[in-house]
């Protein structure tokens, strides 16, 4: 899925109540660039970055970034995770493996619910991702308040960078979304009113019994009824009501026409 349109206004979180993502020792800089495309689809801008092995600014992490290089150009740069998280008053870590360790372990959905808890109090929280390869290590875990595990498919649950980053910005993107689950795209028209329906089904009922469809009079109510749930369940606009009326007056009206085009021309005697 893919596309940005540039003529819808842009949500973003707020910087200093959006969580904080912090990658620990990201090994390429492309996964970088990567996590930032995921965090800007999800409206959050701020990253950090422990110890990165590669330069978060190289071509090939600004080519990954498909135009969120701006979150790249901001990313803050730590030593230690430690140092990295010092401001923040909670901390989440993500991980596939349990540990020997006691910790809550949350789904993305409800630590992205915590997550906008703790923004609508304005107290920093952030969420550390860990390397490539290995994840983060049980010393990374301990800094944390929690644990967030991805409830996928217990034999294999691996995850890319960008993957698992993208999981927890969606879900916190959409702990605040109120984009309805279901909507009919209608552009330029409107959704067709039942008037506009009625309309239609007397024009198609009239030119149905003019052809014979409707012949028979024991099965018409049920025929009828039959044909008018098919075009109510389309949930038509009032466009493609005046198409369909131009649809039925052409199979009624048009045949002649279209018959005498594919006609071959008839030789006449000169006398």
């Amino acid at each position: 899925m893919a596309g940005t349109d540039h003529t819808r206004a842009a949500v973003m979180a707020d910087p200093e109540r959006a969580p904080v993502i912090v990658l620990v020792r990201p090994q390429l800089a492309e996964n970088v660039g990567m996590v930032a495309r995921a965090m800007l689809n999800c409206g959050l801008t701020r990253l950090r970055l422990v110890a990165p092995r590669e330069d978060w600014m190289a071509e090939k992490a600004v080519a990954a970034a498909s135009g969120a290089d701006a979150l790249l150009r901001d990313a803050q740069p730590f030593e230690t995770v430690e140092a990295a998280i010092a401001d923040l008053r909670r901390v989440y870590a993500t991980t596939a493996r349990r540990r020997d360790m006691i910790k809550r372990v949350l789904t993305p959905r409800t630590a992205a619910a915590h997550l906008r808890a703790f923004a609508d109090v304005a107290e920093p929280a952030g969420v550390l991702f860990g390397p490539e390869r290995t994840g983060l290590n049980n010393d990374d875990v301990a800094l944390a308040d929690a644990v967030i595990e991805v409830p996928l498919n217990p034999a294999y649950c691996s995850l890319n960078l960008a993957q698992a980053v993208l999981l927890l910005g969606y879900e916190w993107f959409q702990a605040a979304s109120d984009a309805p689950p279901e909507q009919l795209v209608v552009n330029a028209t409107r959704p067709a009113t039942r008037a506009d329906l009625l309309g239609f089904f007397a024009h198609l009922e009239r030119e149905l019994d003019a052809c014979g469809f409707l012949r028979n009079a024991e099965k018409r109510p049920g025929m009828v009824r039959n044909i008018r749930g098919l075009f109510e369940r389309a949930a038509l606009t009032e466009q493609e009501i005046r198409t369909l009326h131009g649809i039925v007056k052409e199979l009624r009206h048009g045949r002649p026409e279209a018959r005498s085009l594919t006609e071959e021309p008839r030789e006449t005697s000169q006398g």
